[in-house]
């Protein structure tokens, strides 16, 4: 009984050693996203289409809300998105791209795969700053 404590306790010291471990690869972009006084931390996957949204940072953008399930914005310019996946299930905290209308969406609720969708990164932090009524300023930057 003692040895499938161990066996359990070690198992779970290994998970979550490679989970911090996967949360700090160096190819990934940590970034901020700042709503009034709030700043929220993300992280940006190592990706091409997260990379060249990266080289942009960093935009202010109008998010406005979109059928209640999501946050969204125009960009400056188009990310290129020729090497993602051809559509994603975005999950609550997402950050996407939907490559058809080259809209940035950040989704405060999960939505079904859709062909178009893809992911950049995710926040950190909780979201709840982001979920509000109306249109309204954000700056994504870079972490310092």
């Amino acid at each position: 009984m003692r040895q499938s404590y161990r066996a359990a306790a070690l198992f779970a010291a290994l998970t979550f050693g490679a989970y911090a471990t996967a949360q700090e690869e160096p190819g990934m972009t940590r970034i901020t996203v700042t709503v009034g006084e709030t700043t929220l931390a993300a992280t940006l996957d190592d990706s091409p289409a997260a990379r060249n949204f990266a080289a942009m940072l960093p935009p202010e953008l109008t998010l406005s809300d979109y059928p209640g399930i999501e946050k969204v914005a125009d960009l400056p310019r188009a990310v290129d998105t020729s090497a993602a996946p051809p559509s994603y299930t975005p999950r609550t905290g997402d950050i996407t791209i939907y490559a058809p209308w080259g809209n940035l969406a950040i989704f405060y609720k999960p939505f079904e795969a859709s062909r178009g969708l893809v992911r950049l990164g995710a926040f950190d932090d909780p979201i709840d700053p982001l979920i509000r009524d109306g249109d309204y300023p954000v700056r994504i930057a870079r972490a310092d």
